[in-house]
């Protein structure tokens, strides 16, 4: 449901009423296409009138598409409707090391990626990835770009417009979204990348129905996305769910954040090579990859080190356990390649976190395939578009209030 400003109450005018039922039939194609007009009003409880105005609408607007025409026994052939796959977004996953650029259609089948080094200074990143981005632009002509997503290592204050905590890029108070707006004319939506992970599970894997979910990033260091009852938790200053930065141990090895100890200084993939190389020093030349791969092949200290970090994994997440009691925890990163390694001890560590008479939140792993982040963006922007109520921000225009679709 929208979220609801207590303090600005409103009636349900109705165009509230109309911009409602748009995003029910629009999610409903999304999920079930393709769909009849009949089925969309048998499913959806509106009537055949209001259905046919609205599909009509999203078909001017060019959302939907009219496809094949369908076979019943008697009576009129249907004609089924999709989602109209020329209307694409680029998304963009900003991490310490690399940075990926991608194009998307609406429903979030990738045709485009590349990737570049991040530079250290966020000028240079900043030039770099606007010509990336302008590039791309160039090659979606003839496509209706919907915007541009951008998945953050660190958290984004939207009041103030800006990237504030990115601990592992080494950057502080940056200007990310303003540059690239001004340079493509898009809509540029900027987001944690854990927050995002969490919208791609609800969005793409089908988790509408979870109202209490979170979601760890891992790799360089660690995020952790929240929803809870149904909302994207922010918090004050966007900065709700930073879990990685809690500290397990105030005498462990510094964090990027400053403080001693934290979570991701003890399960995050840097972590994870330190126990390889027995050595606090920073590993040269050898990747998280790698580690997995020398495991694989039988290496009994790459073993260990990946089990300790699973450890460590699981003993964090006891923390969101026993302060949130998500129904799920989904974990993202290249760790789930080695799901057989990871999963049976972080299951473990968090089951013994759970009280009398609570149940153990279900832990998966994302989609292997390494793409949550980018599907992550990809729904950042879909869910403007998919949202029927408005929020006016006090620093920028009237902007789509954030909401779940539930179809």
């Amino acid at each position: 449901m929208p979220e609801i400003d207590v303090k600005r109450p409103q009636a349900a005018s109705s165009e509230v009423v109309r911009d409602i039922n748009r995003r029910i039939v629009l999610n409903l194609i999304r999920t079930r296409q393709p769909i009849s007009r009949a089925d969309l009003a048998r499913v959806s409880g509106l009537q055949r009138s209001t259905i046919s105005l609205i599909v009509e609408e999203l078909i001017e607007e060019n959302w939907v598409l009219e496809g094949p025409t369908g076979r019943l026994p008697r009576g009129r052939r249907p004609t089924f409707l999709r989602l109209n796959e020329e209307r694409v977004i680029i998304g963009v996953d900003l991490r310490p090391i690399q940075t990926t650029v991608a194009v998307a259609d609406v429903n979030g089948r990738f045709s485009f990626q590349e990737a570049m080094e991040t530079p250290a200074d966020p000028g240079r990143a900043m030039d770099e990835l606007v010509r990336r981005i302008q590039h791309v632009v160039r090659l979606c002509q003839g496509k209706k770009i919907e915007g541009i997503g951008i998945s953050l290592p660190g958290r984004y204050d939207r009041a103030l417009d800006r990237l504030l905590f990115a601990p592992n890029l080494k950057w502080r108070d940056v200007d990310i979204r303003n540059p690239i707006a001004e340079a493509t004319g898009l809509e540029v939506e900027l987001e944690n990348a854990a927050n995002a992970c969490v919208l791609a599970a609800v969005w793409f894997d089908r988790m509408e129905s979870c109202r209490n979910l979170a979601a760890v990033t891992v790799s360089e260091g660690i995020g952790t996305g929240l929803l809870i009852n149904g909302q994207l938790a922010r918090g004050l200053s966007s900065m709700a769910g930073e879990f990685g930065h809690v500290a397990l141990d105030p005498d462990g090895p510094l964090c990027g954040c400053g403080s001693r100890g934290c979570w991701e200084v003890f399960a995050s993939n840097r972590a994870a090579l330190r126990y390889y190389l027995e050595t606090n020093a920073e590993p040269a030349g050898l990747g998280f990859l790698d580690l997995l791969r020398l495991a694989d092949q039988g290496d009994a200290r790459a073993a260990r080190a990946l089990e300790t970090q699973a450890h460590y994994l699981g003993r964090g997440m006891r923390m969101i356990v026993a302060g949130l009691a998500p129904e799920r925890i989904v974990v993202v990163g290249d760790l789930t390649r080695s799901w057989h390694r990871f999963g049976p001890v972080i299951e473990s560590e968090v089951r013994a976190q759970v009280l009398p008479g609570g149940c153990p939140p279900v832990v998966v792993p994302a989609h292997e395939d390494g793409m949550a982040r980018l599907r992550g963006t990809i729904a950042l922007v879909l869910w403007n578009d998919f949202a029927p109520a408005r929020e006016t921000s006090p620093d920028r225009s009237p902007r789509p209030a954030r909401v779940l679709a539930e179809a």
